[in-house]
């Protein structure tokens, strides 16, 4: 491979933003990627790759390259080199190159690659928690899974096609699509590429949505007809997957905190031609007490550490602290208590996270239904989903029914 100075300059500013002023690596990219019109899909895919894959092992390259935080443009330079000499690509001639040590980046690898936090590249704290909750074995399996880039899943949306339909439509558009087993909606992309420009996304026939986040409106058992609440529905990626699901009939309450997630998910909806969804942003306890014993069913999709969706959102790793933890959990336990309050006798409620922490997981699920608010519940099932185990993001869910 022969690097381009434009790109790589695209790359260095890049992480510039992300390392430097705080900013989100996706948002990052995507205006990277605007920069040049010129540029093809090798060049945009090289840009983004490459500058996830330093974002995902700052710590390992930053210890190689023995640069300190925050990083100047001299540092960041010195990363980039550390990256493209571990992937074999050969150094230009360029000054940002001169004085480049090969032959101890090599060594400093195979010497720092021997201790996990940072062969991994994640903070101390993090490996001390994952340890902690999940022990050796599984945490050591996990965390590396998680360093590995997540491929790109779509849903079908049954509302509009079918997933052999889609799959053909697809490789008319020079896509090529497996089916997964286990995952009614599923398609996997074979080879990634950008589905957003087809005609296909356009149409609404799909939605990229991980395999594992497929699993949580299934779990919610709905049927058509049903009054159905979204309690923490973000820009309605499973709102949308259980619209399908009903069938477009009934009603689903679509809430959040962020209106402007909400504005996402009502653009989203028009496109999917989903038109049950009534949206209602969280600003008081009254959207809440008003829907009391109305539900027939319920998801709480919890705001949560994402310590299981790190593969696509590697920079989460340098945003999040250890107080975040702490303080998410007693928001769990909180929201699981209010929540509660809108499933009706005899209906359902599903509690899921991105997370594989036990703490945020099975933990809080125990303890709401020991608790007053969930002493009229009892749990059917839960599903516990390790990114290593399944090939997908780690996962959570239960499921609750309150007595009749």
């Amino acid at each position: 491979m022969r690097l381009h100075r434009n790109l790589c300059f695209a790359v260095i500013d890049g992480l510039t933003q992300i390392f430097n002023e705080g900013k989100y690596a996706d948002k990052v990219i995507q205006q990277l990627l605007k920069r040049d019109k010129r540029w093809g899909a090798r060049d945009r895919g090289f840009v983004a790759e490459t500058t996830y894959d330093i974002v995902r092992w700052k710590r390992l390259y930053a210890e190689i390259a023995e640069v300190k935080e925050p990083f100047d443009r001299d540092n960041l330079w010195r990363m980039f080199a550390v990256w493209a000499t571990l992937k074999g690509i050969k150094l230009p001639d360029w000054k940002y190159f001169e004085n480049t040590p090969l032959r101890k980046i090599k060594g400093r690898f195979d010497e720092l690659s021997k201790v996990r936090k940072l062969r991994e590249s994640i903070p101390d704290w993090m490996d001390e928690i994952g340890l902690a909750e999940l022990g050796e074995t599984k945490w050591t399996k996990e965390i590396a899974m998680q360093n590995q880039q997540a491929e790109v899943i779509l849903r079908t949306n049954t509302l509009k096609t079918t997933k052999e339909n889609l799959q053909n439509i697809l490789a008319d558009a020079g896509i090529e699509t497996e089916f997964i087993k286990g995952y009614d909606s599923a398609l996997k992309l074979v080879e990634r590429a950008n589905v957003f420009v087809t005609d296909a996304f356009k149409k609404g026939y799909f939605e990229v949505q991980d395999a594992s986040s497929q699993l949580v409106a299934d779990f919610l058992d709905v049927a058509p007809g049903m009054k159905v609440v979204d309690t923490c529905a973000g820009a309605g990626g499973k709102t949308l997957h259980i619209a399908s699901l009903m069938e477009n009939k009934g009603q689903i309450v679509a809430m959040d905190i962020y209106e402007s997630k909400l504005k996402k998910l009502k653009v989203r909806a028009r496109r999917n031609g989903v038109h049950n969804v009534d949206l209602k942003v969280i600003d008081s306890t009254k959207p809440i007490k008003k829907l009391y014993n109305k539900a027939d069913r319920v998801l709480i999709d919890a705001p949560c550490s994402g310590l299981g969706v790190l593969r696509r959102n590697p920079d989460a790793k340098w945003k999040l602290e250890p107080e975040f933890i702490d303080n998410i959990r007693v928001t769990q336990q909180e929201v699981l208590q209010q929540y509660s309050r809108m499933v009706k006798a005899g209906g359902k409620l599903v509690y899921a996270t991105c997370s594989v922490l036990p703490s945020e997981n099975q933990d809080q699920v125990k303890a709401f239904l020991k608790s007053e608010g969930g002493a009229n519940f009892e749990l059917v099932k839960d599903k516990k989903i390790l990114a290593h185990e399944n090939g997908y993001d780690g996962f959570y869910m239960a499921l609750m029914e309150r007595k009749a």
